[in-house]
């Protein structure tokens, strides 16, 4: 899709893409609280196990969805992608800061502008390019990597975005499946490459935590679905560029959960961040107006 072909929808997706980044923080919020004692594959069981209840109702409404899809090994592709991003995800989180683990997060928007320019053709404009860069500097001036350290939960961080980038490019290739097949590859795949893992590593979960882990799998498959729909509506190179606002959600978490107080640099890097932001997502609206009109 040629920048510009349809900016309502990218404004549509930018909408269901804040959406799904504010369900994601509170579910990782909940991994990170309580994760450290259970193996990560556990989490992701556990996570793709209640995102598949909640979906069956809605599976046998739509089973027609089903029937003669094509590009299966695209779906086959995108879970594996998905299991191993997951996966990684949920095992750095436990054990880096949240600050150290949304600056890596960040690398991913310039990956995926780079894969959707070689791997999709999408055009990507000058004026994205710069913001990009700009996003990227806030988030550097905001976390001050310097002062941080990593170590196996550093190396799991780097595998979660490689993965990430991946899911999303596959994601844009599927784009006209319809949502429902495409969140029932993800959940039932999940479950079904997770569950010998899981079953081998168990650790039992004391009574008081069962309703703090099943809702992380209730927060992520709400997420999953407000994802998909963004990626539906938007360019993925436009996407890329809002999620830099995921900093600010992490941020709100981070102080008010783990009592993570942000610091004047922060702010600093923060505005440059918000200033990118809205310059790209905002910057067409003028025409917008001026065409329904």
């Amino acid at each position: 899709m040629p920048e510009g072909t349809d900016p309502p929808r990218n404004l549509t997706g930018a909408a269901w893409l804040l959406a799904d980044m504010s369900l994601n923080i509170w579910a990782l919020a909940i991994v990170k609280a309580i994760g450290l004692g259970y193996p990560a594959f556990q989490i992701v069981f556990l996570r793709a196990l209640v995102g598949l209840v909640l979906m069956l109702p809605w599976v046998l409404r739509q089973r027609r969805a089903f029937v003669g899809l094509p590009d299966l090994h695209l779906h086959a592709m995108r879970v594996v992608f998905s299991a191993i991003a997951l996966t990684a995800s949920f095992y750095a989180i436990t054990r880096l800061p949240l600050a150290l683990f949304t600056a890596m997060s960040f690398t991913r928007p310039i990956l995926t502008m780079i894969a959707a320019a070689l791997i999709l053709r999408e055009v990507i404009s000058g004026g994205r390019w710069v913001a990009a860069l700009i996003g990227l500097i806030g988030v550097v001036i905001a976390v001050e990597p310097s002062t941080l350290s990593g170590g196996s939960g550093l190396v799991a961080q780097v595998i979660t975005v490689l993965a990430a980038t991946a899911v999303v490019i596959v994601t844009r290739r599927l784009v006209e499946a319809p949502t429902v097949v495409m969140m029932t590859f993800y959940t039932a795949g999940l479950t079904l490459i997770s569950a010998p893992f899981a079953l081998s590593t168990w650790q039992p979960v004391p009574a008081g935590q069962w309703p703090a882990l099943l809702a992380i799998g209730a927060f992520a498959q709400c997420a999953q679905f407000c994802f998909l729909r963004a990626h539906r509506y938007g360019q993925a190179a436009f996407l890329a560029i809002l999620s830099y606002a995921s900093l600010l959600f992490s941020t709100t978490v981070g102080y008010l959960v783990f009592d993570e107080a942000p610091s004047f640099s922060f702010w600093v890097g923060a505005l440059l961040i918000i200033a990118a932001t809205l310059w790209i997502t905002l910057r067409r609206a003028p025409r917008i107006a001026a065409a329904s009109s």
